[in-house]
């Protein structure tokens, strides 16, 4: 008992630059009416600090389908409270009437000009799970510092406002909008520019298969494949409705693979469908499974759906621009833990790569720098399954990314190739790049600052190691300390955090590898990857050679046996 009311009570959530997550129940360590009441007030009184006219262009509120029946709290109240917090100040609030996707909050924010936006989503954490994820005035999600004025204005603002609990005030006010027809309908048309081969989608016979785990996701992709003219993919029966308990997955995240995925496969195989795509909970990431020759379902990786969308999405930009000279202003992002792929084709291809700290937040302000420039954006992805196809919403979003994907195979399909040739001829074209990525459990800091300590002293005082194993390191970025030996001046371009640990090794075989810590949950994860130049087409050696280097690195960077640490559970 006296566990259970440590856990409840024991500390006040963290506002962090991801928002809130937590589980839902009570306690200030809880997501609950009086937390939500809370953070809200908080967020409130930092925005009316940081814009002036607040009152004028106000705020977007959404919320997914989770509810916790023995509380009492769901998404939908959860909203319903942030707006009559906002209400009650005079912030005029343009609340959702129902469920949407993650991504139509940073859509609102741009398209009404507002100054922020909630989303009440814990994506796809367990059914227990909720949360609070913030976008600023850009339409990106909040980066440093303003994850700590929140944070600071929450601590200054815990007493719930006078009527504070009564969500009944906001019913009749006028200051409380619904934007969610004219959103929706805006929304659509947007997506309708990113539609290349409109006549072919009519014709196309490829079928698809949709499921959207329990969440928000089926009426929008239904949607999202009419504003393509292609035929509505076939959704899975099961799991198409908004359900808070999530009764046919153990977990309901796409990123775990085929466990999510059996459902969706035995309706595939039903209709002759081959492919599948699975939105998670909140819609904002995408997973996409083909049927192979020999009859088994192959689940793409984040890094290997971002190479295809990458790749479809500059090729069908540069059949609209003929123009060598916009290349120069042309840009695509991943965040520094996924696919050099993205690189590999900028090479070739003449246009800009950038690569950004781990998280949609960094490519979302970036891409809206660069957009601010005058610059053009194709696209931006993350590993963890997160595509930006339409620059229009500076997230992730899995709603376009699954339409897109299906224009992409229906085209694909008009010329008798499957997504698995198509990623192919994109290795062999610009280099083959193979990805390993894992994690080990780790619930003791002491032991997380040890083994990182360990790495930035290896051999006597601040030397990091030269060789992993048989394998020569060529280059060293610390980005919790900011050191970066391939610099001139040894310093790191992307931005540092003491808080977490991210140390990445490049090999002279053209090997990368990145250590870091999770922001989440007790992890310490890598991600390894081997880049081969064009012409170096025998992925089966290098795959060979990556699980030589991930043995390595695990064996002589992460010492399990030496640190207790506990491998993923496969």
């Amino acid at each position: 008992m006296k566990e259970e009311l440590q856990k409840c009570f024991g500390a006040r959530m963290e506002f962090g630059t991801a928002g809130l997550r937590a589980p839902m129940g009570a306690g200030i360590s809880r997501v609950n009416d009086l937390t939500i009441i809370q953070t809200t007030q908080g967020f409130c009184r930092y925005l009316e600090k940081e814009f002036s006219d607040l009152k004028e262009r106000g705020v977007a509120i959404s919320f997914d389908a989770r509810a916790h029946p023995p509380s009492g709290g769901s998404s939908r109240r959860f909203a319903r409270l942030a707006a009559a917090t906002f209400v009650s100040q005079g912030v005029p609030v343009h609340l959702f009437s129902d469920i949407t996707p993650t991504p139509f909050v940073p859509y609102t924010v741009l398209r009404l000009k507002l100054c922020a936006g909630i989303m009440i989503t814990a994506s796809h954490n367990p059914k227990q799970d909720n949360g609070y994820k913030v976008y600023w005035d850009n339409g990106a999600q909040i980066i440093s510092p303003h994850d700590k004025g929140i944070s600071q204005a929450i601590e200054e603002n815990l007493e719930p406002w006078p009527k504070a609990w009564d969500d009944s005030l906001i019913d009749g006010s006028p200051l409380l909008h619904n934007p969610t027809a004219s959103i929706t309908k805006d929304y659509f048309e947007d997506l309708k520019k990113y539609c290349f081969h409109r006549s072919l989608n009519k014709e196309t016979q490829e079928k698809f298969v949709h499921t959207s785990v329990h969440g928000v996701g089926h009426h929008f992709v239904q949607a999202a494949f009419k504003a393509f003219d292609l035929a509505p993919p076939e959704a899975v029966p099961q799991q198409k409705d908004p359900d808070p308990e999530f009764p046919t997955v153990k977990y309901p995240n796409p990123e775990e693979g085929k466990g999510v995925l059996t459902l969706s496969f035995a309706l595939a195989d039903k209709i002759k469908a081959k492919i599948v795509l699975a939105n998670d909970p909140d819609a904002d990431r995408l997973a996409v499974a083909e049927k192979q020759d020999s009859g088994e379902w192959r689940v793409f990786s984040g890094n290997e759906l971002g190479a295809l969308l990458g790749w479809w999405l500059f090729t069908s930009w540069k059949e609209k621009n003929q123009d060598r000279n916009t290349l120069k202003d042309t840009y695509m992002l991943s965040s520094t833990v996924s696919s050099k792929i993205l690189r590999a084709i900028a090479l070739k291809e003449g246009f800009h790569f950038e690569e950004t700290l781990t998280g949609f937040k960094w490519m979302g302000n970036r891409a809206k720098q660069l957009m601010d420039q005058g610059k053009t954006v194709l696209f931006a992805f993350e590993e963890a399954i997160g595509y930006m196809c339409c620059p229009f919403v500076l997230d992730k979003d899995g709603v376009s990314a699954a339409v897109i994907s299906a224009e992409l195979a229906s085209f694909l399909a008009a010329k008798n190739l499957s997504l698995s040739q198509q990623l192919k001829a994109i290795y062999v074209e610009y280099g083959y790049h193979i990805t390993k990525a894992s994690y080990f459990i780790c619930h003791d800091q002491g032991i997380i600052i040890k083994l990182f300590g360990n790495l930035r002293n290896y051999d006597g005082k601040n030397n990091y190691p030269k060789t992993c194993g048989k394998f020569e390191i060529c280059a060293i970025r610390d980005l919790t300390t900011g050191y970066d030996d391939s610099q001139p001046d040894k310093k790191a371009v992307l931005p540092t955090s003491k808080s977490s640990q991210m140390i990445t090794f490049t090999f002279t075989n053209g090997g990368v590898a990145t250590m870091r810590t999770s922001g989440t949950e007790p992890k310490i994860k890598y991600y390894a990857e081997l880049c081969a130049p064009p012409g170096n087409s025998d992925p089966e050696q290098l795959k060979k050679e990556l699980d030589e280097l991930v043995s390595a690195v695990e064996e002589n960077f992460f010492q399990p046996q030496k640190y207790h640490l506990q491998p993923k559970a496969e």
